[in-house]
């Protein structure tokens, strides 16, 4: 009998190790599980960037529609609207061109580009619905390359326009127009720098303060609209930086504050109504800073002051370095051109100035230019 109580008792003690071994066993085994699942929560997958997850089908059914194929022909071959992507070529046909343009307003009012129409006698405007429409030239600028066409038609379809100066660099946005007549394309890219001037328009006074984007941009697309993600537009597409012709990464567009400033002058008037500030400037950089003394290397130095013109008007002199328009910094010329480029005859300019290592505020009547 006590043989077999201790035998039933070495029973039950081993059964319960047994049990107590195999509950601290998984109990200690959960925890590892629990804190392996917590490692690889906390430790995120690959998170490589990738195309964003929306897309442009609803902003490129809106835009097209407002886009237009221009068909040029003209006495002359010289300026051909292609001469800014074929500058050396004996190959554009003589007195044929195409590109495209936006319609701004609903009874007929369309914007293109200045070498799109300028030596055109006669315009032909295809909509997107295959509608023909003989066009008229209502006003042209050449030191902004852009031009106002007139077609007589009703409810056209209207973009929403941007607030250009909001565009931030890596933006999406997408080109729309007609290249290499291929109807109704659209691109899309993102914007890569803005205030860039290339120097492609005549006389010193010119305005460029290009947007500059990497959407795919060929002959044709010249007066087409660059938008944004929401179709609004942000620009006029003019340019294409190339050594073959072709598209080879960037393109360029008039921003649209810009463009509009421009485009409601040449329909109420007939023409651009430009104030001017009237001075000779200069960009400021590391080396000039060191020459005038001054420590910072961003901005606008006046160089001369143009008698009778604004500047002089309202005290601004040479060696003066311009910070800001209206509060708005300023950090190259293209940037100034553009600013003072929208200002209207009468209009009021508040530039901040750097004056013998002191910021000064002087107020800029703008007048209108003598020339």
């Amino acid at each position: 009998m006590r043989q077999f109580a201790i035998t039933l008792f070495a029973g039950i003690l081993g059964g319960f190790i047994a049990l107590a071994g195999m509950y601290f066993w998984n109990h200690n085994s959960a925890t590892d599980k629990d804190s392996i699942a917590a490692r690889f929560v906390n430790v995120a997958p690959s998170t490589a960037v990738g195309p964003p997850t929306f897309d442009f089908k609803d902003a490129a059914r809106r835009v097209t529609p407002a886009v237009v194929h221009i068909s040029t022909s003209s006495a002359a071959a010289a300026n051909s609207p292609l001469q800014y992507f074929f500058p050396n070529s004996e190959e554009i046909p003589y007195g044929q061109g195409t590109g495209s343009g936006v319609i701004y307003t609903q009874d007929g009012y369309i914007i293109t580009n200045n070498h799109v129409v300028e030596n055109a006698q006669k315009i032909e405007v295809t909509l997107l619905d295959n509608r023909k429409f003989d066009a008229r030239v209502i006003g042209r600028d050449e030191k902004t390359d852009l031009a106002v066409i007139k077609i007589e038609a009703a409810n056209l379809p209207v973009l929403e326009i941007a607030n250009s100066d909001q565009a931030e660099i890596g933006e999406w946005v997408l080109a729309v127009g007609n290249p290499l007549d291929l109807n109704s394309t659209v691109t899309a890219g993102i914007i890569s720098a803005k205030g860039r001037s290339l120097q492609l328009l005549p006389d010193r006074d010119a305005i460029e303060a290009f947007i500059q984007t990497d959407a795919a941009v060929n002959p044709g697309n010249s007066g087409g609209a660059l938008v944004d993600a929401q179709g609004r537009l942000l620009g006029i597409n003019t340019a294409i930086a190339t050594q073959t012709g072709m598209f080879q990464g960037y393109s360029f567009a008039i921003p649209v504050n810009l463009v509009v400033r421009i485009v409601d002058d040449i329909i109420q008037y007939g023409k651009y109504q430009r104030a001017f500030l009237g001075v000779e400037i200069y960009p400021l950089n590391a080396q000039v800073a060191r020459e005038l003394g001054v420590k910072i290397s961003q901005g606008v130095v006046i160089d001369r002051v143009v008698d009778g013109g604004s500047a002089q008007y309202a005290g601004i002199l040479p060696q003066d370095i311009i910070l800001k328009v209206n509060d708005r910094v300023v950090t190259d010329v293209p940037e100034l051109t553009e600013m003072v480029g929208r200002a209207k005859v009468g209009d009021t300019l508040n530039l901040t100035v750097l004056r013998e290592g002191k910021e000064i505020n002087l107020p800029v009547s703008m007048r209108a230019s003598s020339k």
